[in-house]
């Protein structure tokens, strides 16, 4: 592919035209250490059918901001909201610009109504009637001297275009009183387009901003918001199917009643796939694939029925369904019904953690989610504060030292090997939660020891209770 796009943040488009493009207007660039600020104001359109970039010159767009909107609606880009930040002040919007894919031209909207109070990061969702859904989003305001407040959004609007047909359009907003249960607050959720009418809401993060310091609730639900209905709705996971195993029963009874006995059925002979989270060395819950050859032999099609209703009673008392773990900023599509969730980013204690890992679920069927790409401990990326300005100022020494830090690290690991650490046993016919109980202080000391003394304890427990049930089902995962 042809790249001469600079690297930035920004927000996204797709269009048909010409074999599919995918537009972007704007973003940030941040340096490392956060002080330095740049925001772009360019418009760039690659064109899928060749892989190449190019960039689109037209006066009178929006100034420069990250945190917007964009989405495509008719012959249209409509952009919404966004930011600006220096290192000294900082602007949200709430203006409204379109772009006509025609005449390659910008205009700046003027809809008559209320509308949304400035605001970056909310959901910007398209109508098939051609108008536009505003949900949500965060904003912050300065209350005194070195001193922010941030706001989360819940309000919901609609932009809707009157005049259809017409050579301008004339928007109007008006404020939605969704009915049904609303998603939680929060920010830097994804959206997507669903069937049915519909539009879905993924993960996003609330943060709890104390005097110094921000904690983050990160989140892995979907919610649903029917247009037709005007109602929000939580995505409800069914399960794997039991009636299988439902029948398996019946006709077990039947066998024994009539003093028979039910046929033995060959054991599973393909590999097994069991997903599960898995605590690395610093307290991070990470979902991995563990595969498990099966045995030789030949199989028939009531033994691939036995396999599939095994695996389906073994992830019930696992208790550990294979879902993304908790996550703002994924990237989402949908495609023919189906889901898709790449990356995005959590945090751990003063560290970012950007993820790479690939699920997928079936909107319709809404059974089970599937792991499409795994994360790779070994290529994740960390991305924390400098402990000093020397670091800072000389990217050489701060090379150096990654360099030190990392030896060091694998010192530790040998000597963890060495000397690996002791965990309570699973007493014989324990259940995973009264070992959880019976052990949580060691695990608890472990995971503050891992996450440091400025850990918030509810998110220490968390990561406690899920050493100890990974301990539980595999020990040689956690060590």
């Amino acid at each position: 592919m042809s790249f001469s796009c600079p690297s930035q943040s920004s927000l996204a488009a797709v269009v048909p035209t010409a074999g599919g493009q995918l537009w972007i207007f704007g973003g940030e660039f941040a340096s490392p250490n956060g002080e330095q600020f740049y925001h772009y104001k360019d418009l760039w359109v690659l064109h899928l059918a060749t892989r190449t970039w190019e960039q689109i010159k037209a006066p009178g767009g929006p100034s420069g901001r990250s945190g917007h909107r964009m989405v495509a609606c008719k012959r249209q880009l409509i952009v919404f909201g966004g930011f600006h930040e220096s290192a000294r002040d900082f602007i949200y919007y709430n203006d409204v610009y379109a772009f006509n894919l025609d005449s390659f031209s910008w205009s700046k909207l003027a809809p008559a109504g209320v509308g949304p109070a400035p605001r970056s990061g909310c959901q910007m969702t398209p109508t098939p009637e051609g108008n536009i859904i505003i949900y949500g989003g965060y904003s912050k305001q300065r209350i005194k001297k070195d001193v922010d407040k941030g706001t989360l959004h819940t309000d919901m609007f609609l932009l809707k275009a009157e005049g259809a047909g017409k050579e301008e359009d004339r928007w109007c907003w008006s404020r939605l009183s969704p009915s049904g249960v609303k998603p939680t607050p929060r920010s830097g959720f994804s959206v997507a387009a669903a069937p049915n009418n519909r539009c879905l809401l993924f993960g996003g993060v609330h943060d709890e901003e104390e005097e110094e310091s921000i904690e983050g609730d990160f989140f892995n639900d979907i919610y649903f918001y029917d247009i037709g209905k005007n109602r929000w709705f939580p995505a409800q996971l069914k399960g794997p199917k039991s009636g299988r195993r439902k029948r398996r029963r019946g006709r077990q009874a039947e066998a024994e009643a009539a003093g028979g006995e039910e046929p033995q059925l060959p054991p599973p002979q393909g590999p097994l796939e069991i997903v599960k989270e898995v605590v690395a060395e610093d307290g991070t819950v990470m979902t991995i694939k563990q595969v498990i050859p099966g045995a030789a032999g030949d199989q028939g099609s009531s033994g691939s029925e036995e396999e599939e209703e095994d695996e389906e009673e073994e992830g019930g008392a696992l208790g550990q369904p294979v879902e993304p773990c908790p996550r703002s900023s994924a990237m989402v599509a949908v495609k023919h019904g189906v889901l898709y969730v790449y990356g995005g980013m959590f945090e751990v204690g003063d560290r970012q953690v950007t993820l790479s890992d690939l699920h997928s679920i079936d909107l319709h069927r809404m059974d089970r989610w599937k792991v499409l790409q795994e994360m790779d401990p070994k290529t994740q990326e960390w991305l924390e504060e400098s402990e000093s300005d020397e670091e800072e100022d000389d990217d050489d020494v701060e090379g150096a030292e990654g360099g030190e830090e990392e030896e060091e690290s694998s010192e530790e690991e040998s000597e963890d090997e060495e000397g690996q650490q002791q965990h309570p046993a699973v007493q014989p016919g324990e259940e995973q939660a009264q070992y959880v109980a019976r052990t949580e202080q060691h695990w608890l000391r472990l995971a503050r020891s891992h996450m440091g003394p400025e850990a918030k304890d509810k998110k220490v427990l968390k990561v406690a209770h899920a050493m100890a049930k990974t301990f539980y089902e595999d020990p040689i995962h956690v060590s």
